[in-house]
């Protein structure tokens, strides 16, 4: 008859094997940590070397450094002008003109010279270079023609004067971010240039473009 008693042996190995379990699960929460704290300081390392966000903001496009010519001067001038007879001129748009081109070409000044003129105010007291708070006699009386015309006729002499007066100051942008040493200068260049671009082109969608204009405007410049 055949005995059915454990084997008094099982029950060490089955120890040690549990106990060899353990160990090996210390050992690998013990390299989980070890891994973890390396690459903990690693990142830390790494953040620190790395410049911030606002650092780099402060960067020397974002200061005023260089002088201030009197192109520069003038041009600032020019652009704080522009936006208090466009705004204006943007604004009758919306009640005098006929077409709905019309009236999405002076939203598109409203919104342009809006940023543009806060930012040459900023730049005006940042360089202290003083800015008028008037618009020219020339453009006033623009403003004023503006008011007393109607319908399609409002139509054509916003057209005629808003893509002349924007053609000519184009040039002058040109050469002013082509050649100014100042930082904010050359920014508020940059932005001039790129809403002065949207403005023809809004202006050129209208269809009311003439040669007229066009040759005005070439009359302008330098040969």
């Amino acid at each position: 008859m055949k005995s059915h008693a454990r084997n008094p042996r099982s029950t060490p190995n089955r120890g040690r094997l549990i106990a060899a379990a353990l160990a090996l699960t210390t050992v690998i929460a013990a390299v989980s940590v070890w891994l973890w704290q390396r690459n903990s300081s690693a990142d830390e390392s790494v953040s620190a070397d790395l410049p911030a966000a606002n650092a780099a903001a402060a960067g020397p496009e974002g200061g005023n450094t260089g002088d201030v010519t009197a192109l520069d001067k003038t041009f600032l001038t020019k652009v704080r002008q522009a936006g208090l007879w466009e705004m204006p001129a943007g604004r009758l748009a919306q009640t005098h003109a006929s077409s709905e081109a019309i009236k999405r070409a002076g939203m598109h000044l409203l919104e342009g010279h809006s940023k543009l003129d806060q930012l040459a105010r900023e730049d005006s007291e940042a360089l202290s270079v003083p800015i008028p708070d008037q618009a020219t006699a020339e453009q006033q009386g623009w403003v004023d023609q503006l008011k007393n015309a109607r319908g399609k006729a409002f139509d054509q002499l916003f057209v005629d004067l808003l893509r002349a007066s924007h053609g000519k100051i184009f040039i002058t942008i040109g050469e002013v971010r082509a050649t100014t040493k100042n930082t904010l200068i050359r920014r508020l260049a940059t932005q001039t240039n790129n809403t002065v671009q949207d403005h023809m082109d809004v202006l050129e969608d209208t269809g009311l473009v003439t040669e007229a204009t066009l040759d005005d405007v070439a009359s302008t410049i330098p040969k």
